[in-house]
């Protein structure tokens, strides 16, 4: 017999064997090993669209308060401006000198 031949055949037979032995995972056994980890999946998606859902509404709520707040800084200016003609005219009428009432 060949000496190649020799070394070849007890691999071969390990290789073959193991192979036979390992065989194949039935639908049922993956089923099984995967619904745990579906379950899991199912409710982390669930609690991604309410945290997507919450964050819609919050970023809604911030933008109106954006522009609420956009709004009011545009009336404080407009009543600063007039707060400002208010206090120019009481000054002006202060500087002016008394007269005496008759």
């Amino acid at each position: 017999m060949y000496p190649f031949a020799s070394k070849l055949a007890p691999a071969a037979i390990l290789l073959v064997g193991g192979v036979a032995l390992s065989g194949c995972a039935t639908k049922s056994y993956v089923r099984e090993q995967i619904a745990p980890v579906s379950q899991r999946v199912d409710t982390l998606e669930a609690r991604l669209q309410e945290t997507d859902t919450t964050a819609k509404s919050a970023l809604a709520a911030a933008q109106a308060a954006a522009g609420q707040a956009q709004g009011n800084g545009q009336r404080l200016d407009q009543l600063n401006g007039r707060v400002d003609g208010v206090e120019q005219r009481l000054q002006a009428q202060e500087s002016r000198p008394k007269r005496p009432r008759h």
